[in-house]
């Protein structure tokens, strides 16, 4: 059975971080709403509480029964986790005189207590709340403090519950992977023995028990996720898998044929569509953002459904879903708010039972498995890319002519990326068509042609991201390359927007 630590959800933007720490450490993890503990399941060796963006007075915060796990399980609170548990215990929580983010100190630190071991007075943390606790309960103990937070950790004497007012998950708090190390190997037992191999080991024996002789259909877009699924179930059950790749005319350039061959050599069975004019005559005259997504979306299920309906006795849809997926498909309510689009879709229209071999798993995880696979780096590190591709990266209506034209400038960007070592340095990178045109002058004529805006940036999760600080003269020579080597396009720009407020993608 594989041992997990349950992080409850109270809706912190970090909760997730929370969960790729705690993987980290190589410890298995899941984060559930703070209102579905999952209390029947006897793999669970530790709970960690999240923070919130609620103070825990608020009448609209969310609160949970801690009562059957607090004395049965470790319990560790984080920010809102910890002052939950000192309120509901009879301790006091107030707005601080001042809201209290980013860095602090600790001034002094309980060394004997198992959550601070190896932790020294002056250790970095990192702090973001606006309310404080002003007094703990009896029964509790302060454990660390800084010289504005007098608790900013205790220790509930007599059962294994703590609680920290820092957030120990942020890679600014110098301390927080030894305390998390602390709590989930030291006090709550775990064996810290989640890999890659062990994953594998494990999903290719439950993929064999949960398929049987069954026949299987995947959707392939050259992306890690999908890519990694389907080497994944080749493992698992070979010829019974099939993999459709559909071309709707908004790959980058070549790469209907160059993702077709890295396929193959990986030993995939694997059906190449090129659907391109249909996706061209339904975009044709299309400008709006969502309405082209809806179109390609659409298009794709269409095009996937008829390829599938070729193979005989398919009985199972497999997706490239990983965990992030699932919880931003989720409320920590557990009502859907947002439909991811590996989250349902096909399933229903194609009466198939759904297979979804890395859900469980983290995109850094997704790519440790690639490479334990053997995975090719190129198919593993490869960046993000939009599903529509780049009909969501010409601005305006799509031609044949428009994305001919992008495909040439986006691939002189990321190939310059790779060629001066920088491609590995980005999280996300491409060309976007603008709508608009320009004066320029080339030879001794006046030009009035396409202008283009580049886009990179670096990330961890794409939930922020900032743009990238490229070198100038790298910016000089992508920019003089384009503009003479693409023909009807006579300026570049470079988007040195932050998300937030913008978004990665222009459309």
């Amino acid at each position: 059975m594989q041992e997990k630590i349950i992080i409850l959800d109270f809706g912190s933007q970090t909760t997730q971080l929370i969960g790729r720490r705690v993987r980290e450490l190589g410890e298995y993890c899941e984060i559930v709403p703070y209102n579905k503990f999952p209390y029947d399941d006897p793999s669970v060796i530790g709970v960690i509480l999240s923070g919130s963006p609620f103070s825990v007075y608020d009448e609209k915060a969310f609160t949970a029964d801690l009562s059957r796990l607090r004395g049965r399980l470790p319990v560790l609170g984080i920010c809102y986790g910890a002052q939950f548990i000192a309120y509901t215990s009879g301790g006091t929580v107030e707005p601080a005189p001042s809201r209290e983010y980013g860095r602090a100190r600790l001034a002094s630190v309980e060394a004997a207590d198992p959550l601070m071991a190896g932790i020294e007075p002056g250790a970095q943390v990192w702090m973001s709340h606006g309310d404080t606790i002003t007094s703990i309960p009896a029964g509790f103990k302060t454990i660390a403090s800084t010289e504005d937070v007098p608790v900013a950790a205790y220790r509930v004497e007599g059962e294994q519950t703590w609680g920290v007012q820092f957030h120990p998950e942020v890679y600014h708090s110098e301390c927080g992977t030894q305390l998390l190390r602390n709590f989930v190997a030291g006090i709550c037992g775990g064996r810290l023995d989640w890999t890659a191999d062990s994953f594998i080991e494990s999903t290719v024996k439950a993929l064999r028990e949960q398929l049987g002789d069954d026949k299987v259909v995947l959707g392939l877009s050259g992306g890690v996720d999908s890519s990694v699924a389907a080497v994944l179930l080749n493992r698992a059950i070979g010829k019974n898998l099939t993999c459709i790749f559909v071309d709707h005319g908004m790959l980058r350039k070549d790469e209907f044929k160059n993702v077709l061959h890295d396929y193959e050599c990986l030993g995939l069975n694997v059906v190449g569509v090129d659907a391109s004019e249909k996706f061209f005559s339904e975009l044709s005259g299309v400008t709006e953002p969502e309405k082209k997504r809806k179109i390609i979306g659409k298009g794709f299920i269409d095009v996937f459904d008829a390829e599938a309906h070729k193979i005989e006795d398919v009985k199972w849809l497999a997706q490239g879903t990983i965990y992030p997926d699932c919880i931003e498909s989720l409320s920590i309510t557990g009502t859907t708010i947002k439909s991811h689009h590996n989250v349902g879709g096909l399933p229903e229209k194609m009466n198939l039972r759904l297979c979804e071999p890395l859900r469980l798993l983290f995109k850094d995880e997704v790519r440790a498995v690639g490479r334990q696979l053997g995975m090719p780096d190129h198919l593993i590190k490869r960046h993000p890319f939009p599903g529509p591709g780049l009909a969501v990266r010409i601005l305006g209506d799509i031609t044949p002519e428009k994305v001919a034209v992008l495909q040439e400038a986006d691939h002189i960007f990321i190939q310059g990326l790779r060629d001066w070592g920088l491609y590995d340095k980005v999280w996300q990178a491409g060309a976007i068509l603008l709508p608009v045109q320009s004066v320029g002058v080339m030879g001794d004529e006046r030009t009035y042609e396409r202008a283009v805006a580049l886009r990179a940036v670096t990330s961890t999760d794409a939930m922020t991201a900032d743009w990238a600080h490229l070198p100038y003269d790298f910016m000089a020579q992508v920019s003089n390359d384009i503009i003479n080597k693409v023909r009807g396009v006579n300026r570049v720009c470079y988007d040195i927007s932050s998300k937030p407020p913008a978004t990665i993608e222009w459309e």
